[in-house]
């Protein structure tokens, strides 16, 4: 499996899936990407999506209007912030659940995606078949992360609670360890170049570690890379 369930089943809002299909709302701003998702999830008789949208503001209306069991939501999307989205629609539909997909294992935004509200996490290279999986635990209330996503999710708690970086700090590291430049760094995480560097001193100060490839041998032993 290339997921892993996180928490016990949450008490479900809406009418159970198991009396009728799970009704779902796909949004992802890459139409070919929608199309065969569809094609997937529609494969069985327990799924059907009853819309598809390009963007945040048609995604959050499709939501409002129709009320899904699950919103499927692409990290990454046009108009506006996912996170702030999936905050909202929390408070104004919580009987949809929301499974975001990514491209990529940045715990960063999964953290930030799940404590906004979202009750699944999965990789777009999981496969189809993931995603299917991560509906109908969704649609039963269940939290469902793929599994690389939890194991950095895990590096990320440890290297915050365990060596007292901040959350802020932790994700930094990545990124150093993963070779980006200060300046990327800074784009990458919407602050300025200054703020950076002043991570980059409280991280070298907290860890007691005076070079980049100590930084780089730490993150990888933490499990905050991969190798």
């Amino acid at each position: 499996m290339a997921h892993t369930n996180l928490a016990d089943p949450l008490t479900a809002q809406h009418a159970s899936p198991a009396t009728s299909p799970i009704r779902v709302v796909l949004a992802d701003d890459h139409q070919l990407v929608r199309r065969s998702a569809r094609l997937f999830l529609e494969r069985g008789n327990d799924v059907e999506v009853i819309a598809e949208a390009a963007d945040l503001f048609t995604a959050m209306r499709h939501v409002s209007g129709h009320l899904p069991h699950v919103l499927v939501l692409d990290l990454q999307m046009p108009n506006r912030s996912s996170i702030e989205a999936v905050r909202r629609l929390r408070a104004q539909v919580p009987e949809t659940e929301i499974v975001v997909t990514a491209m990529d294992d940045d715990p960063a935004y999964a953290r930030a995606m799940l404590e906004a509200g979202a009750v699944g996490y999965v990789l777009k290279e999981d496969g189809a078949d993931q995603l299917l999986t991560a509906v109908r635990s969704a649609a039963r209330g269940e939290r469902i992360v793929s599994a690389r996503v939890a194991a950095r999710l895990d590096a990320l708690r440890r290297s915050v609670d365990g060596d007292g970086l901040s959350t802020r700090e932790a994700e930094v590291l990545r990124l150093i360890a993963l070779g980006f430049t200060s300046a990327e760094i800074s784009e990458k995480l919407h602050v300025s170049r200054r703020t950076v560097e002043s991570h980059r001193r409280r991280i070298h100060r907290k860890l007691g570690l005076a070079r980049r490839h100590e930084l780089v041998d730490y993150a990888l032993s933490r499990g905050l890379v991969g190798r």
